[in-house]
């Protein structure tokens, strides 16, 4: 069976969204699951959605393209369609698969959703690799061997090219670095504290406000944990009704 993409077409004008729409006829697999003519209504598609793509202009009134992709969680994979061709750097800087001025060129779209089709499957078998948190894994730190299940592990930190992991009382070093470690994490129950760390959801005792409109994190065992601006805003987005 042919793989299917989610896709969320995001521009405040209305003939803009449909030539991307009618240059999507082409690729059935594709599959437009929504459209939004501003960030804020973008930002409410994207998390009940969860889109595997996103065809993003950058001027909008209010937020701009760049300013909703700072709001998100999860960033899912973007391609900008843009009136103006001087934002390719800043785009590709926030990791975009491809930048396309308008008008669309046939050629030039076709291109593109070869870049994404191929980016996307990269994803979906990444996905299949996901360490299911039953799983027990074999660690080796130094003389020291540990098979454990990855529920077990509460907390991930970061330190230069090692990771510590902590479980039950004990703290292990692995030779990987944290977004090594993250790509094979389910992000179902793993998240993303800030650049250091990364906690398992299911040992959260309290979450209390921080300054700044930031959050912080007490696990079950005492440890605190502070929350980047950016993952508190994720974290709320993630876990909101």
């Amino acid at each position: 069976m042919k793989d299917r993409f989610t896709t969320l077409i995001i521009d405040d004008e209305r003939l803009a969204r449909e030539e991307v729409r009618r240059a999507l006829e082409d690729y059935p697999e594709f599959e437009i699951v929504g459209e939004a003519n501003n960030a804020e209504v973008a930002i409410n598609l994207i998390e009940n959605e969860q889109p595997d793509i996103i065809f993003l202009d950058i001027h909008m009134p209010g937020k701009s393209g760049f300013d909703l992709l700072e709001e998100l969680g999860t960033v899912p994979e973007v391609v900008f369609t843009t009136a103006y061709d001087h934002y390719a750097v800043q785009a590709f800087e926030v990791n975009a698969l491809d930048y396309l001025v308008k008008p669309l060129r046939e050629e030039r779209f076709a291109k593109t959703i070869e870049k994404v089709k191929s980016e996307l499957q990269k994803n979906k078998e990444a996905q299949k690799a996901l360490l299911a948190s039953h799983q027990k894994i074999f660690i080796k730190d130094g003389e020291k061997v540990y098979f454990i299940a990855l529920a077990e592990i509460r907390l991930v930190e970061s330190l230069d090219n090692y990771v510590r992991l902590y479980f039950g009382d004990q703290k292990a070093m692995v030779k990987r670095s944290l977004n090594q470690l993250e790509e094979k994490l389910d992000p179902n129950t793993f998240f993303r504290a800030n650049r250091g760390q990364i906690i398992n959801t299911e040992y959260i005792k309290e979450i209390q406000p921080y300054f700044n409109n930031k959050l912080r994190i007490v696990l079950t065992t005492g440890e605190t944990i502070d929350l980047s601006t950016r993952q508190s805003v994720a974290f709320k987005n993630r876990n909101s009704l």
